[in-house]
């Protein structure tokens, strides 16, 4: 059994994940710590093989340039893990595509992102 962070651990553990959430929609991933040995696995492929990596992709990435909105946040703390879903809304705009992520993040005692696991559903219409 996995032990329970107290709410202020828990509290930094969900902002070290939300960092990295807002940095898909802003592209600004100065504020997400990445330890330097992070990976990120999308649909079960490697998609990031390092901090500095993930790091790039998130600044200049063209699959991230069509996310312009996130919705729906939630988190649960389970030991090092955070469990994320939330929506990630697509350009163009108009057509009001969405589609469901699941992601979750394991985070060291430094508050450093160590690892990275990404599911998407089909995007799909959603105000």
């Amino acid at each position: 059994m996995t032990p329970t962070a107290g709410p202020e651990r828990e509290a930094q553990l969900i902002a070290s994940a939300r960092a990295y959430v807002d940095a898909l929609v802003s592209h600004d991933p100065s504020g997400v710590a990445l330890h330097p040995d992070c990976t990120r696995t999308e649909m079960g492929m490697k998609t990031g093989r390092n901090g500095a990596h993930i790091a790039r992709g998130l600044a200049r990435g063209p699959q991230f340039r069509l996310i312009h909105r996130i919705s729906g946040f939630t988190a649960e703390v389970d030991g090092h893990m955070v469990s994320t879903r939330f929506w990630v809304h697509v350009r163009p705009k108009t057509l009001g595509l969405a589609a469901q992520v699941t992601e979750s993040f394991v985070v060291d005692e430094d508050n450093k992102i160590r690892a990275i696991v990404a599911r998407f559903g089909v995007p799909r219409r959603k105000s």
